[in-house]
């Protein structure tokens, strides 16, 4: 299959959502500039965190461009995939805490 619904291409053109408001897009970069500064975490676990965090909201352009930032700073394929089960089990823990909410309302429903 050559196409998919999300072309890899389009994460070249991010820096252009300036276009169609330009106070607003530049604000973002600002601030998203500013966050993946050093800090009191180092750039290495913010890419790292960032990798797990495309994983768990689902974006394939942040994917591929925290996967290859990670392996430009030195993140092995080990820890790649280490933060993607943490972020996955995050994910999955979030889905069933909710069950409580349900059971809740069931044992209310049922008195």
């Amino acid at each position: 299959m050559d196409k998919t619904y999300y072309d890899p291409k389009d994460l070249r053109k991010f820096g252009k959502i300036t276009e169609w408001s330009e106070e607003l897009g530049t604000k973002f970069f600002d601030y998203y500039g500013k966050v993946f500064e050093e800090g009191e975490l180092t750039a290495r676990e913010k890419s790292l965190i960032a990798l797990a965090v495309s994983h768990a909201v689902h974006c394939p352009y942040c994917i591929d461009a925290y996967t290859g930032d990670a392996l430009k700073r030195g993140i092995t394929k080990g820890e790649m995939m280490e933060a993607v089960h943490v972020a996955g089990a995050i994910q999955a823990g979030a889905t069933l805490v909710h069950g409580v909410q349900m059971m809740n309302k069931v044992n209310k429903l049922e008195m």
